[in-house]
């Protein structure tokens, strides 16, 4: 997969990520073929970059699935837009639109077990606190799952992940949109939404099933286990386990989505920045759980490795950081005969990876190679 500059698009190529406005409503559904129309609406949105399948617009190569549906995330995130105006105007919550929205997530996630995290979605700027919303349930559900919790348990920290940052509702525009570095005051704003959401699902107790747990997830997902998070500061069983959950699931979609201040992280380096850079952070049992389940190396990511570059085709549940690839060229960049190589069966394969190559370096050797190795994905 390649990330391309909207200018630089052509007629015929498939988009990889879904573009979402804050109503769920799709501008572009991913594994649709990009049109002349379509680049012209991109523009209009401001939208810089986009992700396709492959730089030949006659290569009709479609995206990896997911672990949800597209009307699945759709249909959640106007949902949770609707959840989050009925609660800023007049402090109620239909509980049951939240609670079928979980439903549906977890019956995807169920259904299709099989799948691994891949790339998700495009946001814009503007309307980012739903979309992440649903993709941090989405991920919470799975991370859920995958400790073999009830299906009752699983609907409840479904929910609660979806209200998460119900809080930054209370939050002045200005601030959650801002593309420059926070003020140390504007943090401070920032800062309050864990307590105010917790607040407000107090308020509605009556309202929602097992809210004392609710509220503790979205007043608790901003704290770390070694005791450096906020607002108070706890430290590792003191915090409940949803909230450890959901505090992974919305630090790695912040780091893997695009905002107006930063690019996006690449899996790998989210998965480098959680398990190292912020190490003590997070329950380690659960983070090794929840990147077991993550494509680190999503299919079609173009690698350099020992071998020479290869180019990902599978990532398997477990071994993620050593996907089955696909060797294209030596390691000057010269095309070799392609060769399929597991690197969960070879010594330290995890080490290796130098790199992945990134979008500009990798339109280049595309370039230079004259043709485009994602060809090989369909073999």
């Amino acid at each position: 997969m390649l990330r391309v500059p909207v200018k630089k698009l052509k007629k015929g190529m498939i988009l990889a990520q879904s573009i979402f406005n804050h109503h769920g409503a799709s501008y572009l559904v991913k594994g649709q073929p990009i049109t002349t129309s379509y680049i012209q609406q991109l523009e209009k949105l401001g939208i810089p970059t986009v992700t396709v399948t492959s730089a030949d617009p006659n290569f009709q190569l479609m995206p990896p699935e997911d672990i949800v549906a597209e009307e699945t995330r759709a249909d959640a995130i106007e949902h949770v837009f609707e959840a989050f105006q009925e609660t800023e105007h007049n402090g109620h919550l239909d509980v049951d639109m939240m609670e079928n929205v979980s439903e549906k997530i977890i019956f995807d996630i169920i259904d299709r077990k099989a799948n691994l995290v891949q790339l998700t979605d495009i946001r814009l700027h503007d309307t980012y606190t739903f979309g992440h919303s649903v993709n941090v349930a989405i991920l919470a559900s799975m991370l859920g799952m995958l400790c073999h919790y009830t299906k009752r348990d699983l609907q409840i920290l479904t929910l609660g992940a979806l209200l998460h940052d119900l809080g930054k509702i209370n939050i002045p525009e200005d601030i959650l949109t801002k593309n420059t570095r926070l003020t140390n005051d504007e943090f401070n704003v920032i800062k309050a939404h864990p307590l105010s959401g917790a607040k407000r699902i107090h308020v509605m107790e009556h309202e929602l099933p097992k809210s004392s747990i609710l509220a503790a997830i979205a007043s608790e997902h901003h704290e770390h286990i070694d005791g450096t998070g906020y607002p108070r500061g706890l430290k590792g069983d003191k915090i409940h386990r949803y909230a450890k959950i959901v505090a992974i699931a919305d630090v790695y979609d912040a780091l893997t989505s695009e905002r107006p201040y930063k690019k996006a992280y690449t899996p790998n380096i989210a998965h480098n920045i959680m398990c190292n850079i912020t190490k003590g952070q997070f329950d380690p049992d659960l983070l090794k759980l929840f990147f077991n389940n993550v494509a680190l190396y999503p299919e079609g990511t173009v690698l350099k490795t020992d071998y020479g570059f290869g180019i990902v085709k599978k990532s398997v549940f477990g071994k993620t950081e050593t996907p089955i690839i696909i060797v294209f060229a030596d390691l000057e960049g010269h095309h070799i005969e392609p060769y399929t190589l597991d690197l969960s069966q070879v010594e330290d394969g995890n080490k290796k990876i130098h790199l992945v190559i990134a979008d500009n370096e990798l339109r280049h050797f595309i370039h230079t190679l004259s043709f485009d190795p994602s060809v090989y994905l369909q073999q």
